[in-house]
């Protein structure tokens, strides 16, 4: 970070990006995920003083547009002082100047509270990259098999989705796309580090528990009865799920009404649709 009048000593392209990486890191130091060493840490200002002082350092800028100037002047002036969603607000607004558009994995995403454990579910230990050991809650035998994903952002989004709504493993098919890729990794948030994955072939998939497909020409998945235990497929993106996949989805296959005219839903997507299904019916079970 900057002390806020040396930003009016640089010039204006470079003053962007500057306040660009200071409101960036203002919301991370917020949110509670700053690198060490990155910590807001002026003694003359609090951080709610210095977020103020820099957010009026882009309200003198010439190319501001107007919406983002009355959006910033708002947040500034209202009774509640919103500090991270300033800052969001600034570096978006700074992004749009520059002509750099945020991703996925551009987003300031906090670490949430885990939820209390019911009694249904288990619970296994998972130390963080910091060493520290947490309990991880998931549903004891929903498991995932990701079929020749190709995009490694939409494989991170699938174990972000798995290890949000509580699924116990992650199969990755031996075509698979790597989930050691930076934009899997930047994708799934961290989750590939907490959510248990192995890659292997559909022969070696456990025999004890029932697989199905989501795909379509499937039960409606508002009829369809999920089971307690089981292990759903995921077909790639441009293929969906293989004719050999498919034969082994014994318990059967789920599809998801669409009614626009293509009909067509993003894997990742698709997959958050059926695991809400899939927990809600597990919690009446």
């Amino acid at each position: 970070m900057i002390p806020p009048e040396k930003l009016f000593e640089l010039e204006g392209g470079q003053r962007r990006r500057k306040l660009a990486l200071c409101f960036g890191a203002l919301e991370r130091d917020i949110a509670g995920i700053a690198e060490p060493g990155t910590e807001y840490n002026f003694k003359s200002l609090t951080r709610p003083q210095y977020t103020r002082r820099i957010a009026e350092v882009l309200l003198k800028d010439p190319q501001l547009s107007e919406s983002g100037r009355n959006e910033l002047m708002a947040l500034l002036a209202a009774s509640s002082f919103d500090e991270r969603r300033v800052c969001n607000c600034a570096r978006n607004e700074l992004l749009k100047i520059i002509g750099t558009f945020p991703a996925e994995w551009d987003l300031v995403i906090a670490p949430h509270k885990p939820h209390i454990q019911p009694a249904e579910e288990s619970a296994e230990s998972v130390a963080g990259a910091d060493g520290v050991v947490t309990q991880r809650d998931f549903f004891p035998g929903v498991m995932v098999y990701a079929e020749d994903i190709r995009s490694p952002f939409n494989l991170g989004s699938i174990v972000r989705t798995a290890e949000a709504f509580g699924a116990e493993k992650l199969f990755l098919s031996p075509n698979c796309t790597d989930l050691s890729h930076p934009r899997a990794i930047r994708s799934s948030m961290g989750c590939d580090k907490i959510l248990s994955w192995e890659r292997t072939s559909l022969d070696k998939l456990p025999e004890d528990v029932p697989v199905f497909s989501l795909e379509t020409g499937g039960t409606d998945i508002s009829e369809f009865v999920f089971p307690k235990k089981g292990i759903v497929i995921l077909g790639s993106e441009e293929l969906g799920v293989s004719p050999e996949a498919l034969k082994r989805a014994t318990y059967g296959c789920v599809s998801i009404p669409m009614k626009g005219m293509k009909a067509s839903l993003n894997v990742g997507v698709a997959f958050g649709i059926l695991m809400q299904a899939w927990t809600s019916a597990l919690t009446v079970l």
